[in-house]
């Protein structure tokens, strides 16, 4: 499995410049909020996604003044070998990605060869935003274990964009309309497949971790809502072509797919409290990382950004015996709160460092 030897970090948020060195096992990092906590474990997501966590555009990523940033990390791969993965962003739009000094011919070809799952606050968005968060978080998800999913993806998005673009026109070719549908219906079909067969295997270990989380105390479960199981996708958009010329874009399709999530049959959305969505979400991205893990047939990194907030003591306790249970990779664990976190990871293992957090820089204690 991919470890995480050491990091460098150049003008990324609120980092300056910082050198680090981590734990194959545990790695603790406390501090205040806003000192940098969460940009650190974001860093290091981003050298496995190539994006953020957390915003969709890279303007953010640059310390104020800075019009590049750069990130690279030393990784002991399966093999035993050691490689490093440089990567420079500048504020024109380009991404440069290096595997042992040699650039990749596509930034997307690195996704999937340092496996990630993130656990942050932010994903409180899957539950109470639109579809298109959770349409997002399943396909990072496909697109790290599928490679073929994510290019059918990137293609099927690239013609939707075109359709779109037609549909704004006054005069609607019609034959390259038909054409593009083909073309997109036969991309959606295998999306549709890789989606439906993830969403079957996941729901039952959602169901298993949150009561392992929870005690038993409630029955979870996830539905797939798609237009494409009542008919294809060629079928669906030829029927709603005028609504599509009237409205200017295209209303049907799988990039308008749901995921519903739902607790004792009601949406948790609606019925969950705060405790119970945020253990639904932790068992959420659990059955990821057992899924890809499953997958890969190695543990993906896992980072964990204030996860213990808003969890009451019985479930943190529960959370980390599964982690000490389960054969977790390397982790990253984040809490502002120093004493509570060192207090609940020493209870179960003494295979750990700490760094305290001040102002972007992070000093090993």
């Amino acid at each position: 499995m991919p470890i995480l030897e050491k990091a460098v970090i150049s003008d990324f948020r609120n980092i300056s410049l910082q050198e680090l060195e981590f734990s194959p096992n545990i790695n603790c990092i406390s501090g205040n909020n806003g000192e940098g906590k969460t940009n650190l474990l974001d860093a290091i997501y981003y050298l496995s996604m190539t994006k953020s966590a957390f915003v969709s555009s890279d303007r953010f990523n640059f310390r104020h003044g800075c019009d590049e940033f750069s990130l690279s990390g030393t990784y002991r791969m399966e093999n035993g070998l050691s490689s490093r993965f440089a990567m420079k962003v500048s504020s024109k739009g380009e991404k440069k990605l290096k595997k042992d000094d040699k650039p990749y011919g596509k930034v997307s070809e690195h996704v999937g060869v340092l496996p990630v799952v993130m656990v942050s606050p932010s994903d409180i968005s899957l539950v109470s935003e639109s579809g298109e968060e959770r349409r997002r978080f399943i396909n990072s998800v496909l697109s790290q274990m599928d490679r073929g999913y994510m290019t059918a993806l990137q293609q099927y998005n690239r013609l939707l964009l075109q359709r779109n673009r037609m549909l704004k026109e006054n005069d609607v070719d019609l034959s390259l309309l038909e054409v593009i549908d083909m073309r997109m219906s036969a991309l959606s079909e295998p999306i549709y497949k890789a989606r439906k067969e993830f969403v079957e295997n996941l729901a039952p270990v959602v169901s298993r971790y949150y009561s392992e989380l929870s005690g038993d105390s409630e029955q979870v479960t996830i539905e797939y809502d798609s237009e494409l199981s009542k008919a294809s996708l060629d079928m669906i958009l030829s029927s709603s072509i005028e609504k599509d010329r009237v409205m200017k874009y295209t209303t049907s399709g799988i990039q308008r797919d749901d995921f519903i999530f739902k607790m004792n049959g009601w949406p948790i959305r609606r019925c969950g409290s705060q405790g119970q969505q945020k253990s639904f979400l932790v068992s959420l991205k659990f059955a990821q990382y057992e899924i890809m893990k499953n997958s890969y047939g190695f543990a993906p990194i896992l980072l964990l950004d204030d996860v213990f907030d808003k969890l009451d003591m019985n479930r943190i306790g529960n959370l980390l015996q599964m982690v000490a249970s389960n054969d977790f990779g390397q982790i990253f664990i984040t809490d502002s709160n120093k004493v509570r976190m060192s207090g609940i990871v020493d209870r179960f293992t003494q295979d750990r460092v700490y760094f305290d957090t001040t102002g972007g820089t992070f000093t090993r204690i």
